[in-house]
């Protein structure tokens, strides 16, 4: 039975109407459990929206809200897991641990359980939150990277947050002594720059060069500032790992094999002319990117969307690269 203990969010920064980093700390003078960059940990509030699951005659799968005889949505406590976001010997110093987190919604616009209960969170006034005191996981360098020589981090969204947790706890170490000899790249890719998460933060430890970290942010919407920001890349997670490896956009694979089977390609062709074509930062050689997914010594590590996580399962086999998901 999962032992449940009562926390309180703090530092609740907002990034975007969907996006949003916290902190979370004990209550009554508690410690969390140690924990190792990579992990999660099950979080809990009590007043959610409940849904129950329906099955079209399609066979399609919706969630639609509970609702009580009045007619009145249905309230009750939901668990989730999270990755999280900060790093061991921070927990260690300041006894919080952060997460970054989306306001999850279903294809009605009607938010996720537990996302859309954190999204009412409003400290001091109502910032409890209870949490499973374990924290678990294997996603971890120690599991999923050994051996490897170059480790390509790819984090799409919240994807993110267990690999700046092993980014900042690397620097951490480093600056004890303490290093592997082991190059890092981290590509980190979302909407906008605004949601770029630790963003500044990562840079600077790039720069710091403790660590041998190549750290690339993209955005798939990008606007005039990006583009004339030398430190930002432009198109989605999988594009820009294509165009690194020198492949064609999904969208434009898409296309060709849509055409090749005689199908109609209107679809695709529209997505295609929608997406945008990837460009690295001014500052990153596409030579060293390209070093670093040497197929002999690398190993790629994605957390985040789904289907971008699948595209690029598929360029890493294509490619015979190494390949490991968080997959809860």
């Amino acid at each position: 039975m999962a032992e449940f203990k009562a926390g309180r969010v703090v530092a609740w920064r907002k990034l975007s109407p969907v996006l949003a980093t916290f902190r979370l700390v004990p209550q009554d003078g508690e410690r969390f459990p140690d924990y190792r960059p990579g992990q999660y940990m099950a979080l809990r509030r009590e007043h959610c929206w409940l849904t129950r699951r329906v099955v079209a005659p399609d066979g399609s799968v919706d969630y639609v809200p509970e609702r009580n005889e009045s007619g009145e949505p249905r309230l009750g406590a939901v668990t989730h897991s999270y990755s999280i976001a900060s790093a061991p010997f921070e927990t260690t110093q300041d006894g919080h641990l952060e997460f970054y987190v989306v306001l999850e919604t279903n294809p009605h616009g009607i938010p996720g359980r537990l996302s859309g209960s954190l999204f009412k969170l409003n400290p001091p006034l109502d910032d409890e939150l209870r949490y499973v005191n374990r924290i678990a996981g294997n996603f971890t360098l120690e599991h999923r990277a050994k051996g490897f020589r170059s480790v390509f981090l790819i984090g799409t969204g919240t994807g993110l947050a267990p690999f700046v947790s092993m980014v900042k706890q690397l620097h951490a170490d480093a600056a004890q002594g303490r290093t592997d000899g082991v190059q890092y790249t981290l590509l980190h890719a979302n909407r906008t720059y605004e949601e770029l998460a630790y963003h500044e933060e990562l840079v600077s430890l790039a720069a710091a060069r403790r660590v041998d970290l190549v750290y690339v942010a993209s955005v798939s919407r990008p606007t005039p500032r990006d583009v004339l920001d030398p430190h930002i890349a432009r198109g989605r997670a999988n594009n820009v790992l294509r165009h690194i490896l020198g492949l064609p956009m999904k969208e434009e694979q898409d296309v060709e094999e849509a055409l090749a089977r005689g199908a109609d390609a209107s679809r695709a062709r529209a997505a295609l002319e929608s997406a945008v074509r990837p460009v690295l930062p001014r500052h990153v050689s596409l030579e060293e990117l390209r070093r670093r997914l040497d197929p002999s010594g690398t190993v790629i590590m994605i957390c985040g969307n789904p289907s971008l996580m699948a595209d690029i399962r598929a360029v890493a086999d294509a490619k015979g690269i190494h390949f490991e998901k968080e997959d809860w």
